[in-house]
């Protein structure tokens, strides 16, 4: 496989919510909270736990067989599996190594991204690079996430917003062409600022206090952060396609909150009516929360072929990114 002129072409997309749906009534029940309080702030109605033994990469795997059977690919076809998490099963091995055994594969190459909840922007990114050099053909790109496990349950300001839940995409190397006319990741654009670790971080660690440890935010400053900052890698992304925000049919941002979500397609020009919005449905699933509303606007047809779509998130770190694909 030579070194230039391949793409990077989404072939499925997969997604999978654990059996535990808990709504906002149920979760005022042993928290401080109310439906109408949740909604009014955050737009959400509803998140999945993931039961007790239920682990990220069995999330994970269910995700990636059905971007496998969306794509009618067998897993054998994969040679990169990339899962973009920051609860994984284990300190180590990577939970990308546990996706790829229960997929049966033993050869390439499986490892784990943190970038908290840009991570599946930061691993397509990521596998994009791998496929354009030529040296991996068929990448599965997963965020997959347990978040429920790092929530302090005595404050209601963060609880509230999280849930369990993976997506998946699969990726394959397509030879010649140009991706924005024909199809495949046109550009991506990363940034990340540790200054900003105090914002939103786990006060665990097993280098720091040897545990899991609990999500804490400053929820203020982090809305201030998404909103005023991080439209800049959608800016970029514009100007290397040479393209603008009336040309997008799709704007796929994270899932954290509906007013960050209207409030960064105002600030980038971005029509109401082209934001896929599935915060909802789910809560903030962190690095899953992309691939999750990816999957539910290509199963409602939606996102069809041809479309141009943007993809935007923002993690803790702070961590950020963006990326442009013709479907």
């Amino acid at each position: 496989m030579e070194s230039s002129g391949w793409r990077s072409v989404v072939r499925g997309v997969g997604a999978y919510l654990p059996e535990r749906c808990v709504t906002n009534a149920e979760l005022a029940r042993t928290v401080d909270t109310s439906d109408e309080w949740i909604l009014q702030r955050t737009g959400i109605t509803r998140r999945f736990f993931a039961a007790e033994g239920e682990t990220t990469s069995q999330l994970a795997t269910h995700a990636a067989r059905a971007a496998l059977d969306r794509a009618g690919r067998d897993a054998r076809d994969v040679d990169l599996v990339i899962v973009a998490t920051a609860t994984p099963d284990y300190t180590f091995p990577a939970t990308a190594t546990q996706v790829q055994a229960a997929l049966g594969l033993t050869a390439g190459v499986a490892f784990d991204l943190q970038a908290v909840c840009s991570g599946f922007v930061f691993a397509l990114a990521t596998a994009d690079k791998f496929l354009r050099s030529g040296s991996h053909r068929c990448a599965l790109v997963i965020g997959a996430e347990t978040f429920s496990r790092l929530l302090d349950w005595s404050d209601r300001t963060t609880c509230v917003l999280f849930g369990d839940g993976a997506g998946a995409v699969l990726l394959e190397a397509e030879r010649g062409g140009d991706a924005l006319r024909d199809g495949g990741i046109i550009t991506t654009h990363l940034r990340s600022d540790g200054r900003g670790r105090d914002k939103l971080f786990v006060d665990g660690g097993p280098s720091t206090t040897g545990t899991t440890g609990h999500l804490r935010m400053q929820g203020k400053d982090v809305f201030r952060h998404a909103v005023g900052q991080v439209t800049d890698v959608v800016v970029d992304a514009f100007a290397a396609a040479g393209i603008g925000p009336d040309d997008l049919d799709w704007f796929v941002p994270h899932q954290a909150n509906r007013r960050i979500i209207d409030a960064s397609a105002a600030k980038l020009g971005i029509d109401p009516a082209k934001v896929v919005t599935t915060v909802h449905l789910h809560a903030n699933t962190s690095a899953a929360s992309v691939p999750l509303a990816l999957d539910e606007a290509c199963r409602d047809g939606r996102i069809r072929p041809g479309h141009l779509v943007m993809l935007e998130a923002v993690g803790g770190g702070f961590t950020w990114g963006s990326a442009l694909l013709r479907w």
